[in-house]
């Protein structure tokens, strides 16, 4: 039987929902790295089958280091304003001009594979497959520049 704590552990670090992490922890028989796994794998495919939604809506973040000499803007699309404005979502979209502040990608598809700065663990585009996991709309990243001096 998988304890409320082991439940509650599981949604602190992955931010979904109790069910879901519920169920994960069931298919992998109490094991928290196994069920991560699962919960990674289901993201990729709940954002496969949400590619064809049309992106209407998204937030424009920024970061800009403390010196004040590098920082970055990027578009993070989504298919409503509700999501749009929520403030994860728009927490997500800040964490990626954080990372792309310090990484450079040269483009979108070499900036999905880099390994996220703030989880090694985890890929950008594993970012984007939980983000559409946990607000169940189509996410994807827009335009984004780097400036610097």
């Amino acid at each position: 039987m998988i304890s409320t704590e082991e439940i509650k552990s599981l949604r602190d670090m992955t931010g979904l929902s109790v069910m879901e992490c519920k169920k994960a922890l069931e298919e992998a028989g109490g094991d928290k790295d196994k069920a991560i796994a699962i919960l990674k794998e289901k993201g990729a495919s709940f954002a496969a089958k949400k590619g064809d939604r049309n992106l209407g809506s998204g937030a424009v973040s920024a970061y800009i280091r403390a010196s004040g000499t590098v920082g970055a803007m990027i578009e993070l699309l989504c298919e409503t304003d509700f999501v749009a404005k929520n403030p994860e979502f728009k927490a997500v979209a800040y964490d990626i001009a954080m990372h792309i502040t310090a990484m450079r990608p040269e483009s979108k598809e070499d900036l999905l594979e880099q390994a996220f700065i703030k989880d090694s663990s985890k890929t950008i585009s594993d970012i984007i497959n939980g983000t559409v996991q946990k607000f169940g709309e189509r996410t994807e990243i827009g335009q984004f520049t780097v400036f610097s001096i």
